[in-house]
């Protein structure tokens, strides 16, 4: 799932490509994906785009009072596109969920698409971005200045919940999915079950300078780069996440895994756990 790091430098890939160009048409390809009706998306026919901007996981492609705003949600992706065809996409079963055409250059645009066999990835054409409910109810920003060590200190005072479970929640913090949860953990020597509440004072001030900084990095990391590359930026570039049974960058031990329904994490049972794996009860119902 694409993240504050990808979400960031995709909108400035974008904001390079769309910024002053003219809509020519758009074809919602996959209907389940559009959330909202009205304004229509014909709307945007013939208007001026403008910068492209990030709300947590959110894109919002401006265009004068309009805005066009996208979740990718697990398995969708922006594609940039030369020399597409004018004619209308055909509606189907396939990954290409809505293209957006350029009338300058003609044949440019982009098409948003989604992998596998779940459609969660949403369209929203609304005239203010807070009109999308995921929006509404973000958190904090990472990158705002308004996220102190003294905010995160009030955000956790209480919360009866595991510190991943916690940052992953975008009402909270906003932009951290699974993956970049794992990796703030394991820069902050966190074990992702720790109740958030539980945290110290130092233990709290090393997960804030964790966000801030491993998010930053990747940000760098990805800034410049073609919307094809960020995936491969991610993956190449996890200490952690994603690499169960590989050594851990930081001390060696072998890196450990906990399964879920539908997602994992990873850690360090050195770095986080004080050298105690983790319960994982997906593998102990396998071993009964």
């Amino acid at each position: 799932m694409p993240e504050l790091p990808e979400i960031e430098a995709l909108a400035g890939f974008l904001t390079g490509k769309l910024d002053g160009h003219t809509v020519s048409r758009i074809y919602p390809v996959a209907v389940s994906a559009l959330k909202t009706y009205d304004p229509p998306l014909t709307a945007l026919h013939g208007r001026i785009l403008g910068p492209v901007r990030r709300h947590g996981k959110f894109l919002d492609i401006t265009a004068g009072d309009l805005h066009l705003v996208v979740h990718l949600a697990r398995a969708g992706w922006v594609r940039w596109r030369e020399g597409l065809p004018t004619t209308p996409p055909k509606m189907g079963k396939g990954p290409l969920a809505l293209r957006l055409l350029l009338a300058d250059p003609p044949g440019c645009g982009l098409d948003l698409t989604e992998a596998g066999t779940q459609r969660r990835l949403a369209v929203h054409c609304v005239t203010d971005p807070r009109e999308v409910p995921g929006i509404a109810s973000l958190g904090v920003d990472p990158f705002d200045p308004a996220f102190t060590l003294d905010a995160l200190t009030g955000l956790l005072r209480g919360e009866r919940r595991r510190i991943k479970g916690v940052l992953r929640d975008q009402s909270v913090i906003a932009g951290i999915g699974n993956a970049y949860s794992d990796e703030v953990l394991h820069a902050a020597r966190l074990s992702p079950y720790k109740l958030a509440a539980d945290l110290t004072g130092e233990e709290t001030a090393r997960l804030h300078q964790a966000v801030t900084g491993t998010l930053t990095e990747a940000v760098e990391r990805s800034r410049g780069l073609v919307a094809g590359d960020l995936k491969a930026e991610k993956k190449r570039t996890m200490r952690v996440h994603g690499r169960t049974g590989q050594p851990c960058p930081a001390c060696g031990d072998t890196i450990r895994e906990v399964s879920f329904a539908d997602s994992s994490l990873q850690y360090c049972p050195t770095c986080q756990t004080g050298g105690r794996p983790l319960a994982d009860r997906r593998l102990s119902r396998l071993l009964k």
